[in-house]
C-alpha cells in the first residue's frame, strides 16, 4: 500500500492556549507534497502532530508506511557521532567485533555483513571527507543537515518528513536536496520557505488560521492560483461596495416617498375635514412604515456593510507588499564602498579573507555567494568595519547600514517606533508612523518591544528603520536575510529592496532572493 497521511477533524491547542487547529481535515499522497504558511501558524506542530511526537486534543492523524524525519537544526549531542546519526554504531561494532573474533554465535546470526560497504557508500555521496567516528559538534550547520540527508536516504522509509531541510546550506547543499526530492519515489512532506525547492513540488499545501488550502502543482502553479483568487477578491469587493451604494439609496429614496406621504398627511390634517380617529390611525400607520423602513434600510446596510468589510480583509491577505521610498541619493559615478588588498578574519594568524578586492559604484546590487565556511560573513564585518581587517583598506564612499543576522542596530529593549525616532531624528511623529504603517506595523503593533518580535518581523523593523528614513542610507549591507523567514516575510523584504534606490552588498544562498532583488553581480568566494 502507497505511504499516506489522512488527517481527520483534527484539533490542537498550545501549551498558551492558543487554538492552531480546529476540524482540520488534510491528505497527504505519494509524491511531494510542499507545505507553506507564515511563521507562528503550526506549521512544525503539524509536523510534530504527523510524526507522532504530540497528541491532538480531537482528532486522528492516520500514518501508513514508514516514516523518516528530518528536523530543523539540532544541537548534537557531545559525542555523538556521523555513525550514531545514521543509526549503525550498534551493527558496525558488531562487524567489528566479528572481524576480531570476540562477536558471539547468537550476535553473529544478527549481523548485517552488508551495512559497512553501503554506509562506505552513503558517506561517499555527501562529496567530502567524512568518517563514520566523526563528531558532529565538529561539523558546521549545514554539513550536519547534509549528514541527516544521507541518513534518511539510507534508511529508505516509505515517507519522508523534511522541515526547512535548506536552511543554512550552500548552493551544493540545496542542490543536494532537491536532487533527493527530484529521485524519491515515495511520499515526502516539505515545510519550506525555498520557492526554487517548491518548485519541484507536486503539490503545495498552504496552512493559515483558517485551515488548510491544496494547490495540485508547484510553487509557480500556487502563485497563479493566489492570483486568480485575489482578482476574484477584487471582484467581490466591487459588487459589495455596488451593493453598499444601491442599499444607501434605495433607503434614501425610501425616506423621501416616506417623507412626502408624512407631508401629504399633516396638510389634510390642517385642513379639518377628517375625524380625529381616522388621522390618528393614519398617523399610527405612517410612523410603522417608516419605522418598518428604516429597520429594513439598516438590514441591508448592515448586511452591504459585512460584505465590503470581509471582501477588504481577503483582498489585504492577499494584495502583494508594496512599498515607496525616499530616494537615497547616490548617482551613477559614486563609488560607495572600496576594497583593496583586504585581509583579515577572528584569528589574525589565520585570516580566512586574503587580498580582497572590491568596487561598488552608484546604485549597483551585488551578491557575495559561495559554499558554507569560504568566509562571506567574515568579509562582510571586514567591509562594513565590524572587523579590523589584518592588511588592506576599505573606504565607504557615503551613509551605510549593515543588518545582520541577528539585526543587532535594534535596541532589543525599545519599542519599534522608539528605535526608528532613535535612528531617523528627522523624521515627523506622523512620518514615522506612516512609514512603518507601510511596513505592516499599523497602530498598536508599532508599540510592540523588538525583543517579543519574530525573525521575519524584525527584519521588517529594521529595514523599516534604515529604508524609511528622509534620506535612506547609500549602501545597504545585508547577511542572509532570507534565513528563518517564512515567504511572506521574504517578500516584504523583496518589495522594500526593489523600491530603494541605492547600492545594495547582499550575502545570501537563496537565488529566487537573489533574482527578485535584481541583483546585477556576482562574487563567488572560492
Amino acid at each position: 500500500m502507497p505511504a499516506s497521511v489522512t488527517i481527520s477533524r483534527l484539533s490542537f491547542v498550545g501549551p498558551d492556549g492558543q487554538t492552531l487547529f480546529s476540524n482540520l481535515d488534510l491528505s497527504f499522497g505519494p509524491g511531494r507534497t510542499g507545505l507553506v504558511g507564515r511563521n507562528g501558524v503550526g506549521k512544525t506542530t503539524l509536523f510534530r502532530l504527523i510524526a507522532g511526537e504530540l497528541a491532538p486534543a480531537a482528532g486522528t492523524v492516520n500514518v501508513t508506511g514508514r516514516m523518516g524525519v528530518l528536523r530543523q537544526e539540532v544541537r548534537p549531542g557531545e559525542d555523538e557521532t556521523v555513525a550514531d546519526r545514521f543509526g549503525v554504531s550498534k551493527g558496525l561494532a558488531l562487524l567489528e567485533r566479528a572481524l576480531d573474533g570476540t562477536a558471539t554465535a547468537e550476535e553473529l546470526a544478527d549481523a548485517d555483513w552488508t551495512l559497512q560497504t553501503r554506509f562506505e557508500a552513503a558517506l561517499a555521496e555527501l562529496g567530502w571527507p567524512v568518517g563514520g567516528d566523526t563528531l558532529l559538534s565538529s561539523l558546521s550547520g549545514g554539513q550536519r543537515t547534509r549528514v541527516a540527508l544521507a541518513a534518511l536516504v539510507f534508511d529508505a522509509p516509505d515517507l519522508i518528513l523534511l522541515d526547512e531541510p535548506t536552511n543554512n546550506l550552500d548552493d551544493d547543499g540545496r542542490a543536494e536536496v532537491a536532487e533527493l526530492l527530484a529521485g524519491w519515489r515515495g511520499a515526502a512532506i516539505v515545510i519550506s520557505h525555498d520557492r526554487a525547492l517548491l518548485e519541484t513540488m507536486d503539490a503545495i499545501v498552504e496552512l493559515t488560521g483558517l485551515g488548510a488550502m491544496s494547490y495540485g502543482g508547484n510553487w509557480s502553479f500556487y502563485r497563479e492560483r493566489k492570483a486568480l483568487e485575489l482578482s476574484a477578491a477584487q471582484h467581490d469587493l466591487d459588487i459589495a461596495e455596488r451593493q453598499q451604494r444601491d442599499a444607501a439609496r434605495a433607503a434614501q429614496e425610501a425616506r423621501e416617498r416616506q417623507d412626502k406621504r408624512d407631508a401629504g398627511g399633516r396638510r389634510k390634517a390642517a385642513k379639518g375635514d377628517m375625524p380625529k380617529i381616522l388621522l390618528g390611525g393614519m398617523k399610527r400607520r405612517a410612523e410603522e412604515t417608516s419605522a418598518g423602513l428604516h429597520r429594513l434600510a439598516e438590514k441591508q446596510a448592515d448586511s452591504a456593510e459585512v460584505q465590503a468589510r470581509e471582501a477588504r480583509a481577503k483582498i489585504e491577505v492577499l494584495t502583494p507588499f508594496a512599498v515607496k521610498l525616499a530616494s537615497s541619493g547616490v548617482h551613477a559615478g559614486k563609488v560607495v564602498l572600496r576594497a583593496e588588498g583586504v585581509g583579515g578574519g577572528h584569528d589574525p594568524e589565520r585570516p580566512v579573507i586574503q587580498d580582497f578586492s572590491l568596487d561598488i559604484v552608484g546604485p549597483e546590487r551585488l551578491a557575495i555567494t559561495g559554499p558554507n565556511g569560504s568566509g562571506k560573513t567574515t568579509l562582510l564585518r571586514l567591509l562594513t568595519g565590524s572587523l579590523v581587517p589584518s592588511s588592506g583598506s576599505v573606504q565607504i564612499g557615503g551613509t551605510m547600514a549593515f543588518l545582520d543576522q541577528q539585526v543587532a542596530l535594534l535596541d532589543r529593549r525599545q519599542s519599534i517606533v522608539d528605535n526608528f525616532r532613535r535612528l531617523n531624528p528627522e523624521s515627523s511623529v506622523n512620518d514615522c508612523r506612516a512609514v512603518l504603517a507601510a511596513f505592516m506595523f499599523r497602530n498598536d503593533a508599532a508599540l510592540q518591544v523588538v525583543g517579543t518580535l519574530s525573525g521575519g518581523e524584525m527584519l521588517r523593523a529594521g529595514l523599516a528603520c534604515v529604508l524609511g528614513g528622509v534620506r535612506p542610507p547609500m549602501l545597504l549591507v545585508l547577511d542572509e536575510p532570507t534565513n528563518h523567514l517564512d515567504i511572506g516575510a521574504i517578500e516584504v523584504v523583496e518589495a522594500g529592496l526593489r523600491a530603494f534606490n541605492g547600492a545594495l552588498l547582499v550575502v545570501s544562498h537563496d537565488r529566487a532572493f537573489i533574482e527578485a532583488i535584481r541583483v546585477e553581480r556576482e562574487v563567488r568566494l572560492a
